[in-house]
C-alpha cells in the first residue's frame, strides 16, 4: 500500500489534520480537538506511516503518544527558508497542514530533537523559575514607582529589599484602613504581600532544582568550571540534552544561536549580528555567566582580553564570543566525560572549529 502521511497543524484547542497519500497525492482534512483521547482515536482509526508536526508546546506529549502507539514521528522546525509564507495571500490551518505534508514528502523538513519526558519537565521547571524572577522584578519596579510618585526616597539597588526593607514596610497599610489621601499605602501593602509570596515560591522551585542537581552527574561536572553555578549548569545540560547529536563545536554554536549571520555575494563577505536561534534562556544565562566568569576564571579572562584586544567597542562582542566558548567547552566536557581543565579548554575549541573570525561575533 502507498505511504500515508498525517500532517498536523497544532493549535491550543483545535488542530488541523491533513491525511496525505504520497503515491496519488490525494489528501483530505479533519479538524480535531487537541486532547489525548481525541488524538488517540484519530491515530488508531487511520493507517498512518508518518506523523508530522511543527515543534511547539503540545508537540512533546503528542510525540510520546505516537511512540506509545508505535507510530513514526517527525517534529520539525518552522524557521527554515522552505517554510516562508511571505508571498502568499491566503494562509489558513489547512494550507499549513498541507504544506507540512508536502514538505515531508519531498524530505525538505529539518528534524528537531525532542527530549525525553523527564528532560522536558526539568527544562520547564528551570523556565518557570526564570519566570518567577521576572515577576519579582516587575513587582519591585511597581513598588519603586509608588515611592517615586510620593517623592519618598528609598535605598537604591539590592539593599532596598534587604537592609532597606524595614523602611519600605513602615509605609504599608491595609487598603481598607487607608484614607483617601493614602490609598498608595494600601497598594504598597498588596504588592509587598505578593512579593513575599513569590519569594517563598522561588525558594521552593530552587530547592527542588537543587535536589535534582545533586544527583545529576552532568550538572555536577559543569560546576567544576570556575564561574559556572548550579543555575547555569542545569540550563546548559538540559538545553544540550543528548550531547552526541552534535558532531562538532560549530554545530553546538549554531544550535544555541551564538554565531554571526553571514552575508555573502560575489566579492563581499561580511558577518552580521548573531542569529539568536535556539533557546533564549540558554543565551541569556551563558552571557551572564561569561561576564561573571571573567572575575573568577583565568582562562575566561585571558580569552576575553585576547578577543577585545583592549578596544572598548569590542567588549560586548568579546563577551558573546566567550559565552559561545563556555558552551562549546561544556559540550566537550559532557561528551568526553571530563571535568574542568584550563589547559585543555583552549585545545577543545581550536580556531578552525569556530566561525572564520571569532572576533566579529
Amino acid at each position: 500500500s502507498a505511504m500515508k502521511i498525517l500532517a498536523i497543524d497544532l493549535g491550543k484547542f483545535k488542530s488541523m489534520c491533513c491525511f496525505y497519500e504520497i503515491k496519488t497525492q490525494k489528501h483530505h482534512f479533519q479538524t480535531v480537538a487537541t486532547t489525548r483521547e481525541y488524538l488517540t482515536t484519530v491515530f488508531k482509526n487511520h493507517e498512518i506511516d508518518l506523523v508530522v508536526m511543527e515543534a511547539c508546546g503540545p508537540s512533546g506529549w503528542i510525540c510520546d503518544l505516537c511512540q506509545e502507539l508505535g507510530l513514526k514521528t517527525l517534529v520539525c522546525s518552522t524557521n527554515d527558508a522552505a517554510w516562508q509564507w511571505k508571498s502568499v495571500k491566503r494562509k489558513t490551518d489547512k494550507d499549513d497542514a498541507l504544506k507540512l505534508a508536502r514538505l515531508a514528502m519531498m524530505q525538505q523538513l529539518t528534524r528537531v530533537h525532542v527530549p525525553k519526558h523527564q528532560v522536558r519537565e526539568h527544562r520547564s521547571l528551570i523556565k518557570y523559575r526564570k519566570k518567577l524572577v521576572g515577576r519579582i522584578n516587575r513587582i519591585k519596579s511597581t513598588i519603586r514607582g509608588l515611592f517615586v510618585c510620593q517623592g519618598i526616597e528609598i535605598a537604591k539597588g539590592q539593599p532596598a529589599w534587604y537592609s532597606g526593607r524595614d523602611r519600605i514596610n513602615s509605609y504599608r497599610k491595609p487598603l481598607n484602613e487607608c484614607s483617601m489621601k493614602e490609598l498608595w499605602r494600601g497598594q504598597l501593602d498588596l504588592e509587598l504581600t505578593q512579593l513575599d509570596a513569590l519569594d517563598k515560591q522561588i525558594a521552593a522551585a530552587e530547592q527542588r532544582l537543587e535536589v535534582i542537581a545533586e544527583n545529576h552527574e552532568d550538572i555536577n561536572r559543569l560546576r567544576t568550571i570556575p564561574g559556572v553555578g548550579p543555575r547555569t549548569a542545569e540550563v546548559i545540560v538540559t538545553a544540550l540534552d543528548d550531547v552526541h547529536r552534535f558532531k562538532n563545536a560549530r554545530q553546538v554554536s549554531s544550535y544555541i544561536g551564538l554565531v554571526p549571520r553571514q552575508y555573502q555575494s560575489g566579492e563581499t563577505d561580511r558577518n552580521g549580528r548573531i542569529t539568536k536561534r535556539g533557546s533564549q534562556i540558554l543565551r541569556t544565562i551563558l552571557l551572564e555567566c561569561a561576564w561573571v566568569s571573567i572575575q573568577y576564571n583565568d582562562w575566561s579572562r585571558a580569552t576575553y582580553e585576547r578577543i577585545h584586544g583592549g578596544q572598548k567597542t569590542r567588549r560586548k562582542k568579546a563577551a558573546i564570543a566567550l559565552a559561545r566558548k563556555i558552551a562549546v567547552v561544556s559540550w566537550a566536557m559532557l561528551k568526553n566525560k571530563t571535568n574542568w581543565d584550563p589547559d585543555k579548554a583552549g585545545i577543545l575549541t581550536p580556531v578552525q572549529e569556530c566561525p572564520s573570525n571569532t572576533g566579529s561575533l
